[in-house]
């Protein structure tokens, strides 16, 4: 497999998350588009540190980075999930105008 092909499936990856976290109107929907975003930009890492220098640990360490900034903003959008949807009974963002500026 070449820089390219994992470059171009990362761009996709990032292209889709774009895609469902500007469209859909669920919480859980606009999350996912944001792990795929993550997903995307921690592959096109790991493509760039498997192909420039395989033993170097900058590489590692930056998709670790990228893992730890993923499962703060899972648990920090569920526990936000969680709090309007107790509170408003809403799982869409539509429902919710009270919480625009």
């Amino acid at each position: 497999m070449t820089l390219t092909t994992v470059l171009l499936l990362a761009a996709a990856l990032i292209g889709i998350g774009v895609y469902g976290a500007l469209s859909q109107q669920s919480f859980v929907m606009l999350m996912m588009g944001l792990e795929l975003m993550l997903n995307g930009v921690m592959l096109a890492a790991i493509g760039f540190w498997a192909m420039s220098g395989a033993g170097a640990p900058e590489g590692q360490l930056l998709t670790i980075l990228v893992m730890a900034v993923m499962a703060i903003e899972m648990a920090m959008g569920f526990a936000l999930v969680v709090a309007v949807y107790r509170g408003k009974q809403a799982d869409v963002t539509e429902s919710i105008a009270d919480l625009k500026g």
